[in-house]
């Protein structure tokens, strides 16, 4: 595995480079992936925070690899993936495709589409192309972007090294397990997070994650009884396994399980919190 280096221009496939971000932390782990893309002209994927050092790196990168910055586009629009767009399309006059965004509070409202992209669009860049397949689940609007070689750019759906938080009302658990059997047996040789290392194993990575989700939501129904809980009660079992810190963000995810698990007739919300349903 290469070593994620901020502002470093790393060769991660055919035609595509990464750039790390400077913003490591707990939800970000070592930093948003930024990608460029293309053969005769650079798609930028996933512009990052507005951080002046992280543009000033996608510039240098440009310029390195001798091919001009002509698009910009985001697999979803969360303020660690999105906001940096404004400033790399006023340095380099790029033009932006990507999803629209979701009205919940907790996305990044700078962003705006000059071309809105969907299931099974194809996106020319520069002699390479891309599809977009839309995996809502960590969001409502996201989308990876699949190469011709097999590439998978997939932003906050799949992440090296951890599972992504779903948080309602945008993120949906449901949602989430289909999007991730969508992209099963789809020909991905290669997958490019928006956290993490490159995943070379993106077959077993599905089906790890599938059985993770599915294992984690058995245990939800185990830890659920006739009498209400509430959800701070709840994920100190259900998430026993996980740090106490975290136990806040699983909420979120805890939330989505349960909404599923309410759509299939197996849970019940009452004013007391979760209930296995009778």
């Amino acid at each position: 595995m290469a070593s994620l280096i901020p502002g470093q221009l790393t060769p991660i496939g055919d035609h595509a480079w990464r750039v790390l971000a400077r913003n490591p932390g707990m939800m970000t782990g070592p930093g948003t992936n930024s990608y460029l893309f293309g053969r005769d002209s650079l798609t930028v994927i996933d512009p990052g925070p507005e951080d002046q050092e992280h543009l000033q790196a996608l510039l240098q990168a440009a310029r390195t690899l001798d091919k001009p910055i002509t698009q910009v586009i985001v697999t979803h629009t969360h303020r660690d993936h999105s906001p940096g767009a404004l400033a790399l399309v006023a340095a380099t006059g790029a033009r932006c495709l990507g999803p629209s965004v979701p009205d919940d509070g907790l996305q990044d409202e700078s962003w705006n589409a000059d071309r809105l992209l969907g299931e099974g669009d194809t996106v020319d860049c520069g002699g390479v192309s891309l599809t977009a397949i839309e995996t809502p689940g960590h969001v409502g609007n996201h989308l990876c972007y699949l190469s011709e070689q097999g590439l998978l750019f997939t932003g906050d759906h799949l992440i090296q090294g951890s599972t992504v938080v779903i948080a309602p009302p945008s993120g949906s658990m449901q949602a989430y397990f289909a999007s991730l059997r969508k992209l099963q047996n789809r020909g991905i040789t290669l997958m490019a997070p928006g956290h993490g290392d490159v995943i070379s194993q993106p077959e077993d990575t599905l089906s790890q994650t599938l059985a993770h989700r599915q294992k984690r939501e058995d245990k939800v129904v185990g830890c659920l009884t006739a009498t209400a809980q509430p959800l701070a009660t709840l994920v100190t079992a259900v998430y026993d396994d996980v740090p106490v810190f975290l136990h806040g963000v699983a909420q979120l995810s805890l939330s989505a399980h349960l909404i599923k698990l309410a759509a299939e007739g197996k849970a019940s919300e009452t004013a007391s919190g979760w209930a296995l349903q009778s």
